[in-house]
């Protein structure tokens, strides 16, 4: 019984040490530098208006009405789900996958007025590996342009004007590529042209 009392303590002492150093100084330690030099970020980077917040800078929203811009198809959950962020996991030459594809496509096509020929981004048709991705490509924002600016009465060069606006550049100055915030965007577009307004 006292060899076995003599490897309990050890291994008792040692997991209250480790769920103190692991579990709470750590986890605190990264939360405080984390307010401290990026607190808009460890917040969750909230949109507010008039005192409600509406969405994140970090994470897309569904939006589908002609009027908006739309975001890339996500896998996360029912989409957009952020407790439940993953891609499709569907390869590249899976049936199913490339049947969704098309599908989309051809929507894609019919809901922004665009003929068989045009090519259509592939961010307009796959879901991103989070699911959660809140910025579009600039091809695929210009191709909506023409809806957007018809279904709010305002001209394609005043939505093409806010498109830019809030537009990102590569992180970094090198990685990926120029995208466009819809959430973001799509607060412009009600601020500055409002649907039947």
């Amino acid at each position: 019984m006292r060899a076995f009392a003599r490897q309990l303590r050890p291994a008792v002492i040692a997991v209250i040490a480790f769920t103190v150093i692991c579990g709470l100084a750590y986890p605190a330690l990264v939360t405080a530098i984390a307010q401290l030099g990026w607190a808009d970020a460890a917040d969750g980077a909230l949109i507010e208006r008039d005192g409600v917040v509406v969405g994140s800078e970090l994470v897309g929203q569904p939006f589908t009405s002609p009027e908006y811009f739309h975001p890339r198809p996500s896998a996360a959950g029912d989409g957009y789900d952020g407790s439940a962020s993953s891609g499709s996991n569907l390869g590249p030459t899976n049936e199913a996958f490339l049947a969704v594809v098309a599908e989309r496509v051809a929507a894609y096509r019919d809901e922004n007025g665009l003929g068989a020929g045009v090519l259509v981004p592939v961010d307009a048709v796959t879901a991103s590996g989070s699911g959660l991705d809140p910025h579009i490509s600039v091809r695929n924002a210009r191709l909506q342009v023409a809806r957007v600016a018809e279904a709010r009465g305002a001209s394609a060069d005043d939505v093409l004007a806010l498109m830019a606006e809030h537009t990102t550049g590569r992180a970094s100055t090198v990685l990926g590529d120029p995208g466009v915030d819809v959430l973001e965007l799509n607060l412009a577009l009600d601020d500055a042209h409002p649907v039947g307004g």
